[in-house]
This record gives C-alpha cells, structure tokens and sequence, in this order.
C-alpha cells in the first residue's frame, strides 16, 4: 500500500512538533557596512619617507643577531668569518649559544619593578651594567675605528673595556681616547718576561685598573673558517679578496686610507705574525708563572680561560681577584666545556671556600636575557665580545653603542618581567635548567 505524504502534513507515527523559529538578528551599528570617509582613512594613511642611512639601519636593529645580518653585509668573508667563527666544528660555540636557550625563567609577580636599576660593583668599582667589553685582538681589521669605538662606547655606558695584548691600538691611544673610561688590559704571558714585564708596566701607568691574564691558549686552536679563507694579517690584495671587496666598498675604502694594522702594544718588536704568535703562546705555564705576576702586578688580576672548578679554587689561591670563566668563545678546545654550565658548580665551590673572588662569565652571549640568566646563576660579571663586535662591523662608534643599547633594553625588560628591580634581586631560584 502507497503513501502519500502531503506538504505540511506530519508523516505517519510522527508527532506534531511545530519547527523551531530562527530568531531575528539586530546588526550592531558598528558592523554594518559603508563607504569609508576621508576623515577616517586620514589619521592611517601615515606614509613615512624609507630611510636607507647606515644610522637608520642600526636604530631598525633590535637584536644582536640583527646587528650580525648587517655586519655580514657590510664585512668581506674574512674578516667577518675570523670573528663570528670558532674552532674545528665550531661545536663549542653553537653548545655555549644552546645553554642560553635551553632555560626556563621562573618570574615572580605583583612585585614593585617601576625602576630598574641595572648598576652592580665589579672589582672594587661600580659599572652602570653587569657587562663588560671583552678583549678582541684585531679589532681595527674588523672596522677600521676598532680599539677606539669599543673602548668609547664602553666610557659612555660606563662599563669596563678590556684591551687586547692581540690589539690594533696601543695601551696608550686607548686610553688617551677614552680618559675618563674604565680600561683594563688582557696579557698573554710569555716565556720572556721582559716582554710581559714591559706592557705590565705600560698597562700601570696608562691607568688600566685592572690586569686579565689569558691562560687557555697553550697553542693556538684550529679555528677552519680562517685556514678556508686564506685568512691573512693584514688581509691580502688577492682576486678574492678583491672581488670580495667589490660588494663591500666602504670597507676597503676605511681600511686603506686609514693607519695600516699592527700589533699596536707589540710596535717595538719586529717578526711575522706566526712569530708574534708563537711567542706570545707558552706552553710551558704553570701556577708559579701566575704566582710571579700576582707579586708584579699591583692592580687587580683576573685569570680569563678557566673551565674547571678545580682550577676556579686554585687560581684564586694563587691569588687572583676574579676569575673568567671562558673557553674562548669556542676559539680554541672545540667541545670544550660551556661556561654558563659550569657556572652554579664554581659559584657554590667558592662561595663554600668563602671566597670574595668574582666570578665573571663570557662565551655564548647574544641577549640582555643571556645576562641576566648568568647573574642568576652566580655570575658577579659578564663579558662580551661577538656581541660587540657585531655592532662595531655593522657602524662603527655608533654600532657598538647600538649593541649595547640592545642589551640594557633586554636585561631591564628581562628583569621586570621576573620581579625584580635590582641585580643584587636575582636569585638561582629565577633560573631553571632544562634538559639537565
């Protein structure tokens, strides 16, 4: 039997249930369509005139590693590769810039953080930031202002500048140029002690406060990029290098019309460079090497290049006032040890010795967050030198003062956003290692 089912009519079985009725939607005024007016497109149409000035580009930068992209522009191969490589497979380094990311910040909340004082005491003298500029050698072949712009940027922040024994400008230029700055000078010992003893005592009289020995370069590291490279001190005039410079005229410009590069504080000796470096590297130091210069030296003394705790307490038996702990920025032992690891093991050893020594870090540093990590874990101090040079490859003067300017703005957020207002605030407590 068929069925026939008429419109409206409910099917058999079913039961009469009236359709649910969609209620009316009321269009807010505010998202009802229309022609837009000139005086609302007005206040948008804020078309600014593009700025393509070196100055213009620096302010754009609001990382290190956007301070490198344009360093990376403006720098033939060689020397920018001399500076942003490290040794063998450069393991070290890519480990060092790891331990940074590989944190978790724990912030405390409802604190009081309207002022953020970034100023902290460092061997006996204050520093507007917990970061210092560390020592580069060749720092001119990177830009031809070098030495100078570092170490006036570093007397503008007020914080310390380290000079090289490795520098394109001599203990007294520098000094000369940055009078009011706080410079410090870093030393290789050599086997002739004459030699140390001569820029120990320049280093003195030029008032360097500071003396920061470097004892991890027993030989010097296989550093791949530079042997690839040809890499030459001065850079050499081959079809490379020259097609090289044919992007980068400014550079070669800079670096022809300017003082031709030298081993400014080694002037008076004569040698290749091989020489310089092979005199410079002893082999043969020993704790007693470090006990001599303790009694030569009258200033404060810092032992840069430790990656053991176990040597963390003997250098400052041996009477050290600080201590770095480095493995050169990656540039020597490749898997060498990563400092900001080490650096809860060496703090808790020698706050356990109770040791007033301070504990200074570089190696990996690319953020005001970076800093901050390292202060929270123990670190009285903190060096840079990638970090800067950067800058100084990326503008000069003007591209150090950028990078710092970068770092101050990262740790005083970094700071706030965890709590507190003070360095002396940061605790271990603020800090977590992951993947430890």
């Amino acid at each position: 039997m068929t069925h026939t089912i008429q419109p409206n009519t409910p099917a058999p079985g079913a039961t009469d249930v009236p359709s649910p009725v969609a209620p009316a939607v009321s269009i807010p005024p505010a998202l009802k369509r229309r022609v837009p007016k000139y005086s609302d497109l007005a206040p948008l149409m804020q078309f600014k005139k593009p700025e393509f000035s070196r100055a213009a580009k620096l302010k754009r930068a609001s990382t290190i590693w956007e301070l490198r992209d344009i360093a990376k522009r403006r720098t033939p191969q060689a020397p920018f590769d001399y500076t942003d490589g490290a040794a063998e497979e450069e393991i070290t380094l890519r480990r060092a810039r790891q331990a940074f990311l590989d944190i978790e910040f724990r912030p405390g909340i409802l604190r009081n953080v309207s002022s953020i004082d970034l100023g902290t005491d460092i061997l006996g003298k204050p520093s507007r930031l917990p970061v210092g500029i560390a020592p580069t050698g060749f720092t001119r072949m990177m830009q031809s202002e070098g030495e100078y712009a570092g170490s006036q940027a570093a007397e503008a922040a007020g914080i310390p500048y380290t000079l090289s024994t490795m520098g394109t400008a001599s203990i007294e230029d520098v000094a000369a140029a940055a009078p009011n700055g706080r410079n410090w000078f870093q030393l290789y010992l050599w086997t002739d002690r004459e030699r140390s003893l001569e820029l120990i005592e320049r280093a003195a009289t030029a008032g360097n406060d500071t003396l920061m020995v470097t004892v991890d370069t027993a030989v010097a590291g296989a550093r791949l990029r530079d042997v690839r490279n040809g890499m030459t001190i001065p850079p050499a005039l081959t079809i490379k290098t020259v097609l090289d410079a044919s992007y980068r005229p400014a550079w070669w410009f800079n670096f022809l019309t300017h003082e031709p590069l030298t081993f400014a504080s080694l002037s008076r000796y004569t040698g290749t460079v091989a020489d310089l470096i092979n005199s410079m590297f002893d082999p043969t130091l020993t704790f007693e090497d470090l006990d001599w210069l303790r009694e030569t030296w009258k200033g404060k003394l810092v032992v840069k290049g430790i990656q053991t705790v176990e040597d963390a307490r003997k250098v400052v038996d041996h009477g050290a006032d600080g201590i770095v702990l480095s493995n050169h920025g990656g540039r020597q032992l490749d898997r060498a040890p990563i400092p900001f690891h080490l650096l809860p093991e060496v703090s808790a050893a020698l706050e356990a010795d109770k040791s007033d020594a301070a504990i200074i870090l570089d190696t990996g540093i690319m953020s005001g967050a970076d800093i901050v990590a390292a202060l929270a874990l123990g670190a009285d101090f903190t060096l840079i030198g990638r970090a800067y040079l950067y800058g100084l490859m990326a503008g000069g003067r003007a591209g150090v003062d950028r990078a710092i300017q970068i770092l101050e703005k990262d740790m005083a957020r970094t700071m706030a956003l965890l709590g507190v207002s003070r360095i002396s605030e940061l605790t271990p407590d603020h800090v977590r290692l992951l993947n430890k």
